[in-house]
C-alpha cells in the first residue's frame, strides 16, 4: 500500500500548480496582446514580410535550391493598376465588401461539395487568405483554422477593407518566390503594377489557388479559361467603378 501524502506536500504540490497556471495565464495575455499590437501596426506600415515568405525561403535553403529567388516589393494601393484589386475579388471573393471576415453561405455551399467530391473546394475570403498567409502556415489543421479565425476577426475589427486588401496584394502568392503584385507583374509582364490592364490582371488572379503549379507567361487551359472567367464577372460587378469603398478616406 503506497504512503499518503503529508498535508504540507499536498498543499506544496497545488502552491506550484497555481504557478504554472498563473504563469500560463499571462503568456496568454501577452501573447493575445502581442498579436493585436502587431496588426496595429501593420494597420500603418508596409509589411515587411509574411510568415509565408519566411517558411518558403527557410524550405529553399534547407533543400539547397540554388533556383529559388525571392521577389518582393511593397507598394502602395494607389500605385496597384485598379483591375488587379477587382480580378482579385472576381475570383476569389465576390462578397468581400459585404461579409465581416467569413463568408457562411460559401462555408456551407464546399462543405456539402466536398462530403461527394475528392477535389476538395475550400471556401476562404480574402481576409481569412490573408490571416493565413501573414501570420500563420499553409498545412491544414484544427489547430491552424482555429488560429486563422482568430487573426481575421483582428484584420476585420482593426483594418478597413481597403488596408485588408492592399496588405492582401502586397504578400500574395503569385510563383515561387515571387510574393505581391509588383513583383508578379514585373516578372512575368516585366511592367510596373501600376500598368497592368484587365486581361493580365485575370491571368494574375487566376493563378492564386495553385501558384507554384502555375505560369502567368504560359497559362494551362485551364488557367486560360479561368482567366477569361474572371474577366467576365469582372465586368458583371460593373469594372473599376465598383471599387468605390476601396477609395480612402481623408479622416483616416
Amino acid at each position: 500500500m503506497p504512503p499518503k501524502k503529508l498535508p504540507h506536500e499536498k498543499t506544496g504540490f497545488f502552491r506550484r500548480l497555481r504557478s504554472l497556471c498563473r504563469l500560463a495565464f499571462r503568456w496568454f495575455l501577452f501573447c493575445i496582446a502581442g498579436t493585436i499590437a502587431i496588426t496595429i501596426l501593420f494597420r500603418w506600415v508596409p509589411v515587411p514580410c509574411s510568415s509565408l515568405m519566411i517558411q518558403r525561403q527557410i524550405a529553399a535553403l534547407w533543400q539547397t535550391d540554388k533556383a529559388y529567388h525571392f521577389r518582393y516589393r511593397w507598394v502602395d494601393m494607389e500605385k496597384i493598376s485598379p483591375y488587379a484589386p477587382l480580378a482579385v475579388i472576381a475570383s476569389e471573393d465576390q462578397k468581400f465588401f459585404s461579409h465581416m471576415g467569413f463568408d457562411f453561405e460559401a462555408m456551407e455551399k464546399a462543405w456539402e461539395h466536398n462530403l461527394h467530391r475528392r477535389r476538395v473546394h475550400g471556401a476562404s475570403t480574402i481576409s481569412q487568405q490573408l490571416a493565413k498567409n501573414l501570420f500563420l502556415w499553409p498545412e491544414r489543421s484544427f489547430l491552424r483554422k482555429g488560429m486563422e479565425v482568430y487573426f481575421t476577426v483582428l484584420l476585420e475589427g482593426l483594418w478597413p477593407k481597403r488596408r485588408i486588401l492592399e496588405v492582401y496584394l502586397n504578400i500574395v502568392e503569385f510563383g515561387p518566390g515571387i510574393f505581391g503584385i509588383e513583383a508578379a507583374s514585373q516578372a512575368y509582364f516585366h511592367k510596373p503594377a501600376a500598368r497592368l490592364n484587365s486581361a493580365e490582371s485575370a491571368i494574375l488572379a487566376a493563378i492564386l489557388p495553385s501558384p507554384l503549379r502555375s505560369n502567368a507567361v504560359r497559362p494551362s487551359s485551364y488557367i486560360s479559361e479561368r482567366a477569361l472567367h474572371i474577366q467576365q464577372q469582372m465586368r458583371f460587378m460593373g469594372g473599376p467603378p465598383s471599387l468605390k469603398p476601396l477609395a480612402p478616406n481623408p479622416k483616416k
